[in-house]
């Protein structure tokens, strides 16, 4: 299967050099639409969707294929290599930050450099690492996703996004996350909130910016600290936006701190 079609893939923008932009859990590439404008001059801009999510082809989804964050990755790969991107610059927000750096590390010469949008290599607290989540909590929360998806979503996406005082923002990620395929996204959320990809920080050879948000439930201050003191080529800055999801949120911002580091 032609992977730019299976991933919906987007090509715009003046530039050579591509900067290829990756959602996070429960989007898709239309949650960029603030972002990516402030690249198109310069940069090839390049979009796409998981499947499972947006318009992604979902009937190339199997639980066997897409059992890990890696098989993300491969997609991520696999859409470079049919664009012959190289020297890439990758922007992942959330649970694609860590999908940007397993691929990264598979493929180092693919890529430039890395821009990880409230990454975490790890919900789930242990011992001296603070993820944010105990077990119990993570366990709660599949347990209500998998009895009542919908349910779920209209809890959590408010939650994920904050800013209560903007209400549109938490409105717009429950809707995306209803748009999702039920069964993808069930898997998907399993593997994420499940994920220790803790030991595969310190492999990264390409240069980074860790982006964390002065406030965010899902990825609290201390993950992007230790992410920063984990991963040798990397720089940690935090913004003045609060929630998951600035790239919604305060895309100026953004967008400024990105520009600075390419």
């Amino acid at each position: 299967m032609n992977a730019l079609l299976r991933n919906n893939v987007t090509v715009k923008g003046n530039g050579q050099q591509a900067i290829l932009f990756a959602h996070g859990y429960g989007c898709d590439q239309n949650m960029w639409r603030y972002i990516t404008p402030a690249f198109e001059q310069e940069y090839k801009v390049v979009l796409f969707d998981h499947v499972g999510f947006g318009s992604a082809d979902t009937s190339k989804y199997t639980v066997d294929r897409y059992s890990s964050l890696q098989s993300y990755a491969v997609d991520v790969l696999e859409i470079c290599e049919e664009l012959e991107l190289t020297k890439v610059i990758f922007v992942g927000h959330s649970v694609s930050a860590m999908i940007g750096v397993l691929a990264s590390i598979l493929d180092p010469e693919r890529f430039s450099k890395l821009v990880l949008i409230g990454p975490s290599p790890r919900y789930i607290n242990d011992e001296d690492y603070v993820g944010g989540f105990s077990q119990e909590d993570i366990n709660g929360l599949l347990d209500t996703l998998e009895s009542d998806y919908l349910s779920w979503s209209q809890a959590l996406a408010p939650v994920i996004m904050g800013n209560a005082d903007r209400p549109e923002l938490g409105q717009e990620l429950t809707a995306s996350f209803c748009k999702s395929n039920e069964t993808v996204a069930k898997d998907f959320a399993r593997i994420t909130f499940l994920s220790d990809n803790r030991d595969d920080l310190k492999n990264l050879a390409v240069e980074a910016l860790i982006l964390q948000c002065s406030e965010d439930v899902i990825a609290p201050l201390p993950v992007g600290t230790y992410m920063h003191q984990q991963m040798p080529k990397s720089q940690l800055k935090i913004l003045k936006a609060t929630g998951h999801c600035p790239n919604l949120s305060a895309p100026e911002e953004t967008i400024e701190a990105i520009k600075e580091f390419i």
